[in-house]
């Protein structure tokens, strides 16, 4: 295990690294298929169902820091957002009898599959 102090950033779905001295990123790593695990007070991991034996591991300068990163990271994956969207258009289309994503043309068949999954 090699220890290695680095700036990271979230961006969608990619969490960017970088060394501290640099502005272009290093890596990145695809938060898809991933486990976010708290590990210790001020530490969390990250590890992807594919390479289990693959962990990456962050230390935050607080505990406070630490649950805001494990939230949003726990919330930047595809399926997450895929998820939330569907669950929020049922509920708009309950509340007001419209469907949301009507107005933007979108296609019966391009609508998530929404009526064949529950949540």
């Amino acid at each position: 295990a090699v220890l290695k102090k680095r700036l990271v950033k979230l961006v969608v779905n990619f969490l960017f690294y970088f060394r501290i001295d640099e502005g272009e990123p290093i890596g990145a790593l695809l938060l898809e298929h991933c486990r976010v695990t708290k590990e210790e007070e001020n530490v969390f991991s990250i590890s992807f169902i594919e390479e289990p034996d693959r962990k990456y591991s962050f230390e935050c300068d607080t505990e406070e820091q630490c649950q805001e990163w494990i939230e949003a990271l726990r919330r930047a994956s595809y399926e997450f957002m895929r998820r939330s969207l569907i669950f929020y258009r049922n509920e708009i289309q309950k509340m007001t009898g419209k469907d949301p994503l009507e107005q933007y043309g979108i296609s019966e068949e391009a609508r998530f599959q929404l009526g064949t999954r529950k949540l």
